[in-house]
């Protein structure tokens, strides 16, 4: 028997995603700037023991350890020519350890490049990177694409034509917003309003925000994005704003306790999948079960 969509399991209750990826992979010994997709191959058991550990904590789906997967991004460790390779094994390691009730998104960052006038790719040049990534992802078995962290409403939208172009899988869509006096921005000066419209039209299956801003701070901005759309809504905080200790260690201003507290605040404000970025882990994703499982009882 056939499981359902993930948008049709986000039809019926609150769908739960994974946390951080980058630091769960520098605590099992990923050098600081070092490419984290190079370990799709060097070391898939460290990568799979991420996976199992988010959905042993509850999460239904998570996402590849492929976010800085594009040509562009990985020809900065001089990995372009590996980028097919090191994404469809980074679907598949996730894909080997989900559970069959189970599901897996392929993630797609920013390139770190801008586009012209700015930089000096196009349009096209950014579209055919992120459908070359799409892909390959697509190959390695995930069930779902999801274009995230994006600063750029331009590349957003070249990310979801790529993603489209590689395929029919459903492409969710999150942007990452600044808190200001007047609202809600982009780095590059884009509004909610403006992000939702334009990846509405351009065919995203779902939208939201990630990074940035903690739970508390993403509860307005959830309920800003509900007014915007119909679609479901995606959230995945920050813990907090990263503080440099002593021993060079980076830690998260907020406490696991005080980040959860503000997760039925995000259910009620209309977001159907919610997860965590920055600064969280396996036990904030299982807290974050623990808290939804409450408010549906």
């Amino acid at each position: 028997m056939n499981k359902m969509s993930l948008l049709d399991l986000a039809k019926g209750r609150t769908v739960l995603l994974d946390g951080a990826l980058g630091t769960e992979l520098m605590a099992r010994g990923l050098p600081l700037g070092a490419c984290p997709e190079s370990w799709n191959a060097d070391r898939p058991e460290a990568v799979r023991e991420v996976h199992r550990d988010y959905f042993a904590a509850g999460s239904d789906a998570v996402s590849t350890n492929s976010f800085g997967g594009s040509r562009i991004k990985l020809a900065g460790h001089g990995l372009a020519a590996r980028t097919a390779e090191l994404n469809v094994a980074a679907a598949r390691l996730a894909r080997e350890v989900a559970p069959a009730d189970r599901y897996v998104a392929g993630s797609i960052g920013p390139t770190g490049k801008f586009l012209k006038p700015q930089g000096e790719f196009t349009e096209d040049e950014f579209e055919s990177v992120f459908a070359e990534q799409s892909a390959a992802l697509a190959e390695g078995g995930v069930d779902v694409l999801i274009v995230e962290t994006q600063y750029d409403l331009h590349e957003a939208l070249c990310a979801l034509r790529g993603a489209r172009r590689a395929g029919s899988l459903p492409v969710f869509v999150t942007m990452t917003f600044n808190a200001v006096p007047r609202g809600y921005f982009t780095l590059m000066g884009d509004t909610v309003t403006r992000c939702v419209s334009e990846l509405e039209k351009a065919g995203a299956a779902a939208v939201g925000a990630n990074c940035t801003l903690n739970s508390q701070q993403m509860v307005d901005l959830v309920a800003s994005i509900r007014r915007e759309t119909v679609l479901p809504v995606i959230v995945q905080a920050n813990a907090g704003k990263p503080v440099l200790g002593a021993d060079g260690r980076v830690a998260y201003s907020q406490t696991l306790e005080d980040y959860v507290r503000f997760v039925p605040d995000l259910v009620r404000g209309g977001a159907n999948f919610v997860g965590g970025c920055c600064g969280t882990n396996p036990a904030f994703i299982k807290a974050m079960a623990a808290s939804i499982a409450r408010r549906t009882s």
